[in-house]
């Protein structure tokens, strides 16, 4: 497998250092990227640069995408010279995005009539998460082209869950979503709650971590906010893309979400205020703001 390129495309935040794993696991890499410089600077490092998604896909049997949101997806999957004008039969569209369960079939749909193949596969674990390698993946579409693709999975994530068909794979990633913002608007309160009663925080997040409260976002990011360091693994306003997808499918399904509701709503005054650049654990600005406090450490 190692001998075949896999094109990837899309090397941001996310793509570039996932990209690079890739190459470290032996795979040759086609690249390509709207702002060239960032594929010429990954060519420098071994990479071979190519002018559009259609020639990453002519000379890749799978190719990875890993940008923003639904729209920018469907263009370089269907749009002019996207991946469906020149991915071979029996190829493999793998999106790593996070992006709309609908938009995701209708392209596996048309890939389908290419005689070729799609796998969604959302990943979770942050910048952090694509320099180490240690994604978790999970991933909808046919099961035997996902044992196909394995090997490539092992090159950037550790937890790879095959999760069901087209559509799953995001399905599972909104669910990890919910999940993750909830949990980071209940730290982000916890810590407050604990500055306003005049706790000493970094004793306070020592006592819970190891507990039923504890969670990787007390963890990891709890000390950061503590510290004022709101530099972004993940930023509020791609979180806010994720939180917007959510609500959207669950108005298509008629599932109340309430909390998710009020976490995006909390978000949505984080991005007014010009926080939107800023990593999640800026959510806790919005409630300080809110008690009028700052949940930092003295000194």
């Amino acid at each position: 497998m190692p001998d075949a390129p896999i094109g990837f495309i899309g090397l941001g935040i996310m793509g570039l250092p996932m990209a690079r794993n890739l190459m470290k696991a032996g795979f040759p890499v086609v690249c390509y990227n709207r702002t060239s410089s960032t594929a010429q600077a990954l060519a420098a490092e071994g990479a071979k640069a190519a002018g559009s998604p259609k020639e990453v896909a002519e000379a890749c049997p799978i190719v990875i995408t890993m940008v923003t949101d639904s729209p920018d997806v469907e263009a370089v999957a269907l749009g002019p010279k996207g991946i469906v004008e020149g991915i071979r039969r029996d190829g493999v569209h793998i999106d790593m995005s996070t992006i709309s369960p609908s938009v995701t079939r209708k392209i596996a749909a048309r890939l389908k009539e290419k005689g070729a193949h799609m796998l969604d596969a959302p990943v979770s674990g942050g910048s952090w998460g694509a320099q180490s390698g240690t994604l978790s993946i999970m991933v909808g579409g046919d099961a035997a082209v996902f044992q196909r693709c394995l090997p490539v999975f092992k090159g950037m994530g550790q937890s790879i869950v095959h999760v069901g068909g087209n559509g799953m794979g995001q399905v599972t990633k909104l669910v990890n979503q919910i999940l993750v913002a909830g949990t980071m608007n209940a730290v982000a309160e916890a810590l407050v709650f604990a500055a306003k009663s005049g706790a000493d925080l970094e004793k306070t997040i020592e006592a819970v971590k190891g507990g039923a409260a504890g969670s990787w976002q007390l963890q990891n990011l709890g000390p950061r906010v503590i510290k004022g360091d709101f530099a972004p693994g993940f930023m509020v306003k791609l979180q806010q893309k994720d939180l917007r997808i959510i609500l959207d499918s669950a108005g298509e399904m008629h599932v109340p979400l309430p909390g998710t509701s009020l976490v995006h709503q909390l978000f949505a005054s984080l991005e007014a205020a010009g926080f939107g650049d800023e990593g999640t654990q800026a959510l806790a600005k919005a409630h300080e703001r809110l008690a009028g406090v700052e949940a930092r450490v003295k000194g």
